[in-house]
Parts: structure tokens; C-alpha cells; sequence
């Protein structure tokens, strides 16, 4: 029976299928030649510090892809950010394992990319409300990937209602230009009325006031049809923009000027960390899409860098079982795991399977907070990358 969908099923995940298909033919000769190495394995990006920070994510989902499996697993906490080095190293049979490589990268990779994205965007504008609003540009069923690595970066919020289910999050959301276009042109009023009425209490009334006329104009007619009106979002397209800056700065001073300084202003639509940087000052929040969910996988790569005791790894990569550091100045340090650290530095490379048992718990917030923690202390700062949209 042909499936519905081109997903993927967890099923074939955990067993090994949703692998590159040069891995079957190493477990074929590997069997055929009676080898089973004991290996360390390394997942890598940098070999070398570059100062180029980026967050882990994935970590939980790379976790449970070894349940079950005769492997030990260590790995640097999820929200830590890492400059070169090994994220994680896999020890044990490598028969065990070998099958699991396509989809450990994935996992961590994909993720990785887009909490270092919503990173930039929440360092961009530290004292603003900033939403995912991303998962429309990725494929469904990723959207719990893409907003839990969000949440690990520090925003305030989701969008996607299924995601919020798998993590346990309320997922956010008001109105889009859809609702106002199904009352017609001219009838904004009976649309925002009509949200008023139906969405329950605890449901922030935010109004989209840029469908049909100019933004300062709908503002003022949102503000007056709504009684506890709390925002008005202004999502203007980016071939009509103009200077966006300029449009919510109006925006602002005309509500002002007409007793609205209770009514915030919430923008979306586009907006990258330059963006957020320059407007911060000028609306309470955001909301964030492409620019975190459309974000480029990090390369990671997994090499064998130990057999059967004896350094070992392909040419280009550093042989041997490695540690990375966290100093108290903030630096980042790659060693070999038998060498004396640096002094004061904390390993970061910590137990996460044993035997193939899952031995940490994955909290969220408490590593939502570690990533802020930690991008404190290496002073991370946001990429001047533009607008993604």
C-alpha cells in the first residue's frame, strides 16, 4: 500500500532503513569478512575553533535513536554553543551503529541550524517578544523540530499547533489576512469584531491592520472597534513596504496622538536580526519565520577516530578520542581525552547512553536557559545577515 505522505516513519528511523545506502553494502562485507571493530566515532563540524559559534540542538531525538543499542554515547549538554570539536562521540560494536550515522546527522544538524538562527534572532533584540512564525516553509513534519529549536534559543513562543502538542507548549496565533479578506474591503471592523467575539479570553487581541488600506489608518479603526485592543500587527508585504521603519514609527505616533498608547505594535513579515535590531526600539514584538526555519543545516560529519583501542581517523581529520572545554573567559578547547585540560576548563563531552540506555533528562527550559547563559559567556552576537524571508 502506498503511504499518503512521503514521510519517513519513525519506525524506520529507530531501525536503521532510513540510512544511505552504502551503509547496507559496508554492513554486507563487514559480515561477509566476520569484522565488527570496537570503534570511537566523532560528530564533528570544525575540527579547529574558527569563531563561528553555533547552539546544538537535536540532541534529545539523536538520543533515542540508540535506545536499545550495545553502544555508550557522550555528547556536550543540548543549549551549549561550541566552536569546533566533537558534539558527540559513540563507542561500542561498530555494527551497532553504523546504520544510525544518516539519520544522527540529520538529527543534530537540521536542528542545530535553525537554534542558532533563532539565537541570532533573540540576541538581536533582547528586551522584545520575538514568535516562531516559521514552520510554513518546512515540510509538516518537522514543524515540532523547528519550534522546540526555537524554544532552546529563547523565543517566547510557537505558532504550530500540532508542535505545541508534541512539546507540551501552547502554540500562539491570532489572525491572518485571510480572516479579514473573507468579511470583504471596506469591512475590517466586522472581522476584527468577529475575532473579538468568537477566540477565547485569554487569547491576546492583536489585529492585522494592513490588508486593504494604509497601516495607520486600520490602526486607528482597530483601536477604536476593540475595546481592550492590546496590539495591532502590521505584516506589510515587501513589495508595498517602503521604509518599514518609517510606516511603524507613523504607526506609533498616531495612536499615540489619539490616546492609543496602550495599543502595541507587533511586526512580522520578512524580518531578519538587522531588522530586529533597528526596529526594537520601535515595536513591542515579533515575529520571526523564514530567517530561523529556512536556516542551512550545519555540516556536521561522523568519522571513526579510534579502532580497537589505536588511533585511527581518514586523512584530513584528527585521529583520537577527544574532549572539548569550556573556560571560565568564555573559550572553547579541542584535547585529546587522555591529555590534562585546560586549567579551570569545564568537559563538556558528558554521558548521554549507556549501553544503550538513555541516562540524561532533556528540559527544556533549563536548557533554554543554558543557551542564554552560555551565549553570555562567549559573547555571541547575531550574524549581519539581512532579511530572510
Amino acid at each position: 500500500m502506498t503511504e499518503s505522505f512521503d514521510i519517513v516513519s519513525p519506525e524506520q528511523i529507530r531501525s536503521g532503513r532510513a540510512t544511505d545506502a552504502y551503509f547496507d553494502r559496508t554492513i554486507e562485507a563487514l559480515d561477509h569478512a566476520g569484522k565488527n571493530p570496537h570503534v570511537v566515532a566523532e560528530v564533528t563540524a570544525d575540527q579547529f575553533p574558527t569563531g563561528e559559534w553555533e547552539l546544538l540542538a537535536g540532541l534529545k531525538d539523536a538520543a533515542h535513536l540508540f535506545e536499545g543499542r550495545g553502544v555508550d554515547v557522550d555528547a556536550i549538554p543540548e543549549g551549549r554553543l561550541f566552536d569546533g570539536g566533537p558534539v558527540a562521540r559513540i563507542e561500542g560494536p561498530y555494527r551497532e551503529f553504523c546504520r544510525l550515522e544518516t539519520a544522527l546527522l540529520g538529527f543534530l544538524s537540521h536542528a542545530t541550524g535553525v537554534a542558532t538562527r533563532a539565537l541570532e534572532a533573540r540576541r538581536a533584540a533582547p528586551d522584545s517578544q520575538v514568535l516562531s512564525f516559521g514552520s510554513r516553509h518546512v515540510h509538516p513534519s518537522i514543524g515540532a523540530m523547528v519550534e522546540r529549536s526555537a524554544l532552546l534559543a529563547g523565543l517566547d513562543g510557537i505558532s504550530n499547533v500540532a508542535a505545541g502538542e508534541v512539546l507540551d507548549r501552547a502554540a500562539g496565533g491570532t489572525m491572518p489576512h485571510a480572516l479579514v479578506i473573507c468579511f470583504g474591503r471596506g469591512n475590517q471592523e466586522d472581522a476584527w469584531r468577529a475575532f473579538d467575539e468568537a477566540v477565547d479570553a485569554d487569547v491576546p487581541r492583536i489585529t492585522l491592520c494592513d490588508t486593504y488600506s494604509d497601516e495607520v489608518d486600520e490602526s486607528l479603526r482597530a483601536a477604536a472597534a476593540i475595546e481592550d485592543l492590546e496590539s495591532v500587527r502590521i505584516d506589510t508585504t515587501g513589495s508595498r513596504r517602503g521604509d518599514f521603519e518609517h510606516i511603524l514609527k507613523e504607526v506609533r505616533w498616531t495612536l499615540d496622538a489619539h490616546g492609543h498608547e496602550d495599543v502595541g505594535i507587533f511586526a512580522s513579515g520578512g524580518l531578519g536580526p538587522t531588522e530586529l535590531a533597528r526596529l526594537s526600539g520601535v515595536v513591542e514584538g515579533f515575529g520571526v519565520g523564514g530567517y530561523v526555519s529556512n536556516a542551512d543545516p550545519v555540516d556536521f560529519a561522523l568519522d571513526i577516530v579510534e579502532v580497537e583501542g589505536e588511533p585511527a581517523a581518514k586523512r584530513g581529520k584528527l585521529t583520537g578520542t577527544k574532549q572539548v572545554y569550556r573556560t571560565p573567559d568564555g573559550g572553547h578547547h579541542v584535547g585529546l581525552a587522555d591529555r590534562a585540560g585546560p586549567t579551570d576548563g569545564q568537559a563538556l563531552l558528558e554521558p548521554l547512553v549507556r549501553d544503550g540506555t538513555v541516562v540524561r533528562e532533556f528540559d527544556l527550559d533549563a536548557a533554554a536557559q543554558r543557551a542564554a547563559d552560555d551565549a553570555d559567556a562567549v559573547g555571541f552576537e547575531p550574524v549581519d545577515g539581512g532579511t530572510k524571508a
